[in-house]
């Protein structure tokens, strides 16, 4: 598939943005262990999310969905079965390392596959306090990289400090405490992502929280049924977030957006660059914060993004990679290496696409020096098989000059499906505005614009 992207007319928009992709999966996950039926409302029906639905039924789950959206999870965690044949992970990093965790202290074999991308990337890092745990886990593949094979075995609990900033390691160590004995306790070397943590307590189960933000968890535990709405994924509303912040004078409200502060740091960078940005938490009746984002654009000026924050942004450093192209003076994004190791290098991919269109760029060995204001132009663009390179510049191309082309664009379905509906209706938001807004696109625009 290719998007054809024109620049687009003013935005003034309110929008909604299908479900959160992190907390989809975590909560199909922990459902699938109560002991009941729960409900999920809002689920994200994206390929990778949809690869953890499958997984999930390969092992004696069963889960409906009566509407795309909504699932029904019937939990019975005493009752996972051993699969009759491989675990296809697709290119999905999130269920091939959460699925480890999960399978880990199981009675049974099993074996888990990836596509090309995610046989890439490193499993090591899940593999490793695993094994502390007693697991007997190896990875197949060259370096430490998938397929993953997992043999019966025992856990014990243990207290583990990551040496990375992960929330799918600090994931893959807490299911896996569940079916250890005794205590386990993570501990990140950073802020990370808490998604894993708060649906746990939400299906109440005790955790911890120990010194240096550690988290225990104690084994044998099951969650109790319940059901949970999951909020608007606040990284798929990043990149039209950066489209108005862009263009001074542009609007845009996001409502029903998750608003967890672990997902939110992006907006400090936004403002920094001089934004103006107005969240609302409008809802915590479900442990994740939910509410309203509105922003305004300004000229944007360049910032540094870097250390202690990189990890609250990981998902976001292409579509702000986008927005230092587009400010004025000097973008600089360090210490974000983990770029290297997504669905594709991103720091390469990022510089070579920025360049392609008329952006000066200079790549670093982890992260990115862009100077920004440089005029762009429109032109063939490899998405490199990664939904987000693919996603920030399509709306880098909205601020260019002629049509730009992006290639093999189908990997958006791995996070936003939806996403060709709302670009069509940025573009030409007077053809959509009788249409009748769905989960993932844009509503009707309010008041006149102009139309190139």
């Amino acid at each position: 598939m290719e998007l054809r992207v024109k620049r687009a007319p003013r935005i003034d928009a309110e929008i909604t943005v299908p479900g959160d992709k992190s907390i989809s999966h975590r909560a199909v996950i922990i459902a699938a262990l109560s002991n009941g039926v729960c409900t999920l409302t809002g689920f994200l029906p994206s390929e990778t999310c949809m690869l953890t639905v499958q997984a999930l039924r390969a092992l004696g789950i069963k889960i409906e969905q009566p509407e795309p959206e909504m699932l029904i999870v019937h939990g019975n965690r005493r009752q996972l079965t051993a699969p009759r044949a491989e675990i296809n992970c697709g290119n999905s990093a999130t269920t091939m390392r959460l699925l480890a965790g999960l399978l880990a202290g199981q009675g049974f074999d099993s074996r888990l596959v990836g596509g090309a991308g995610l046989s890439t990337r490193p499993m090591d890092r899940v593999i490793t306090p695993l094994q502390q745990m007693g697991a007997n886990i190896v990875a197949e593949g060259p370096n430490n990289t998938a397929p993953l094979r997992i043999q019966r075995a025992q856990l014990d609990g243990i207290q583990y400090r990551s040496p990375i900033a992960s929330s799918q390691v600090k994931s893959a160590v807490l299911l896996a405490g569940l079916f250890a004995k005794g205590k386990t306790t993570v501990e990140d070397a950073g802020i990370t992502r808490n998604h894993t943590e708060l649906m746990l307590n939400y299906f109440l189960v005790r955790t911890v929280k120990e010194e240096r933000g550690a988290i225990g968890i104690f084994g044998e535990q099951v969650p109790e049924s319940r059901d949970f709405t999951i909020p608007g994924d606040i990284s798929s509303a990043a990149f039209w977030l950066v489209a108005a912040a862009a263009q001074p004078g542009g609007h845009l409200l996001v409502r029903h957006s998750g608003l967890n502060d672990t997902r939110t740091a992006f907006l400090g960078v936004l403002i920094r660059m001089g934004a103006q940005v107005r969240e609302a938490v409008e809802d915590v009746d479900q442990i994740e914060p939910r509410g309203t984002v509105e922003i305004t654009g300004a000229p944007l000026k360049g910032t540094v993004i870097q250390g202690r924050e990189i990890p609250q942004l990981i998902d976001e450093l292409p579509i702000l990679a986008v927005a230092g192209a587009l400010a004025s003076g000097t973008t600089i994004i360090r210490h974000a290496q983990e770029l290297r190791v997504k669905e594709t290098d991103r720091i390469a991919a990022l510089a070579h696409n920025l360049r392609v269109m008329g952006a000066q760029v200079i790549e670093l060995n982890d992260g990115l020096e862009i100077h920004g204001r440089s005029p762009l132009r429109g032109g063939r663009i490899a998405s490199f098989g990664d939904h987000r390179i693919a996603m920030a510049f399509a709306v880098a191309a909205l601020f260019a000059d002629g049509e730009t082309v992006i290639q093999d664009a189908d990997c958006i379905r791995e996070s936003y499906p939806g996403f060709e509906k709302a670009l069509d209706e940025i573009m030409n938001p007077k053809r959509m505005r009788a249409s009748t807004p769905v989960i993932g696109s844009l509503s009707p625009a309010r008041g006149e614009e102009d139309e190139e």
